[in-house]
């Protein structure tokens, strides 16, 4: 029998924290034969060259498609997707697979998106149908649905709303959230590996800090993230492990804004371009909560019975659990959050907090479909009305 050529696109290091064990799962089953393509911030010294972690847990590289730029203003982005999608359009035309899975709703993953779409191949998605009104990834998101063939969701709602978008429910699957499938499966490092890995020490009080470009929002993201810091100085008695921020729009002020703060405060701070998915989750087990605006603090820290103090209106219209206190992105909303997420009467109701991506196993689902599921020779699709 011939083997289902699954090829996998991944863009940043988050996301591939999220696909790591389905990248496993394809590697090791008979039927199907893996193939990478990395691009974006994987490949880029400024966020780490994390393409090198892939290739150290065991996996082959077949493609590697340069697209971003050394800039991060609005006309870079637009620039940097074009140049994906002629480097996703010649790798397409040499891998030939039979379907490309892609997860989210970065650039980068659009513009192999609609490279894969022009080349007739069927794309998979994962993470579908949610909602986040601060940021054009919503948009990006939704347009990736329409192009998809499958659809991997993380929840109910975000099914339905795949569905209410025009796509065949038979062909949208319920599966649960990626990261806690990861942190399911994976052993985490105990709080003395952790500490030598990072080369810091937790304190009585520590507090893991990501904060992305609203893009969305027009010169707003360096405001917001100085009402942030201004903040988080104040706080000397509490260690700060912070995660640099993604390549977006207007994303080099926060990196020179953060690298400024922590060589300010290196007595208590430490700041990461990529900390790694085994690490980051590690991490998550010692940190009294996640402050900022990732989806992480929404999608996995739950599921670790840690606050979050969410920023803003990036993940606006997420599905979140109990122990999420969203705020306003100013000094004083900030700062009454941060003294929420300390106060006995928050921490009391934390044992009681349900992730609402569930509790694991999207991999196993996932793999079945891809599996045991017809891949379609043609992907003309009609809208389903409801």
């Amino acid at each position: 029998m011939k083997k289902r050529k699954i090829c996998v696109v991944t863009g940043t290091r988050a996301e591939y924290g999220s696909l790591f064990w389905l990248m496993k799962g394809i590697q090791e089953d008979f039927n199907l034969e893996l193939q990478i393509i990395v691009t974006g911030m994987h490949l880029s010294p400024e966020f780490g060259l994390t393409y090198q972690e892939i290739k150290s847990d065991g996996f082959y590289i077949n493609r590697k498609v340069e697209m971003l730029l050394s800039a991060d203003t609005p006309s870079a982005i637009s620039k940097s997707t074009g140049l994906g999608m002629i480097g996703f359009a010649d790798a397409f035309a040499d891998l030939k697979p039979d379907i490309i899975i892609v997860l989210g709703d970065r650039f980068e993953i659009l513009a192999a998106s609609i490279s894969a779409m022009f080349a007739r191949i069927p794309v998979g998605h994962i993470h579908g149908g949610e909602t986040t009104a601060g940021a054009f990834d919503e948009a990006i998101r939704h347009s990736i649905s329409k192009m998809a063939w499958w659809h991997f969701t993380a929840a109910e709602e975000y099914q339905k709303r795949v569905i209410q978008l025009g796509e065949n429910p038979d062909r949208v699957f319920l599966v649960g959230g990626m990261g806690v499938d990861y942190i399911k499966k994976t052993k985490l490092l105990s709080k003395s590996e952790l500490e030598k890995t990072l080369g810091f020490n937790f304190g009585k009080k520590s507090l893991l800090v990501t904060y992305h470009p609203v893009t969305l929002e027009k010169e707003s993201s360096k405001q917001q993230f100085g009402e942030l810091l201004d903040i988080l100085e104040d706080l000397g008695d509490t260690k700060i492990i912070f995660t640099a921020p993604n390549a977006d729009t207007d994303g080099r002020v926060l990196h020179l804004m953060l690298d400024n703060f922590t060589l300010h405060h290196q007595e208590n701070t430490i700041v990461f371009k990529s900390m790694g998915q085994l690490n980051y989750l590690s991490t998550l087990q010692f940190v009294d909560g996640v402050v900022g605006n990732s989806s992480s603090g929404l999608a996995e820290a739950p599921t670790f019975k840690i606050g979050t103090v969410n920023i803003g209106d990036r993940q606006k219209g997420r599905l979140k659990a109990d122990s999420v206190i969203d705020c306003k992105p100013t000094k004083e909303s900030i700062e009454q959050a941060i003294n929420t997420l300390y106060s006995s009467d928050f921490q009391n109701t934390l044992t009681l907090v349900k992730n609402p991506y569930g509790e694991g196993d999207a991999t196993n689902k996932i793999l079945h479909v891809l599996k045991t599921r017809p891949i379609p020779k043609e992907i003309k699709k009609e809208f389903f009305n409801l």
